[in-house]
Parts: C-alpha cells; structure tokens; sequence
C-alpha cells in the first residue's frame, strides 16, 4: 500500500521546493498532494504534514519531517 502524504501550500514554515522532495526520498512510493488542508490555525504557527492519516507538526520543516518517518509505510518485499 503506498504512502499518502498531504501537505499545505500555504503553510509559512515550509517551503515546497524544499519539503516535495524531502518526502519523495523518504517514501518514494508515496501519493503526494499539495494544497489547502484547512487548517490555517495550525499552519500559521508550526510546519505540519498529513502522513497516512495522521497530522505531524514540529516548529521547523527539518523537524516535522524527523517525526513524519516512523509513519511512513514500508513495501512490503
């Protein structure tokens, strides 16, 4: 099953260039989809990423994407 990963592209503490490809690394397999995820209280304050359901956030995009890992699904062999 691969990765479904959600990330805002009006969040202030991310930078798309940078986060896209970050994520792609990390779950190559993964469904990225970039936009609005209506949660502007949060996104104004912290970088955040929906990760297979859940909702990860940390003060930095370096750090949001540390707590993201454990959540990324790994391909079965």
């Amino acid at each position: 099953m691969a990765n479904d990963i959600r990330v805002c592209d009006k969040c202030n503490y991310v930078r798309l260039k940078t986060l896209v490809p970050k994520l792609q690394k990390m779950a190559p397999d993964a469904e990225i989809k970039v936009g609005c995820k209506s949660y502007c209280g949060p996104c104004g304050k912290r970088a955040f990423v929906y990760i297979n359901g859940r909702y990860v956030s940390a003060p930095t995009e370096d750090e949001v994407l540390a707590k993201a890992q454990p959540f990324v699904k790994k391909p079965r062999v």
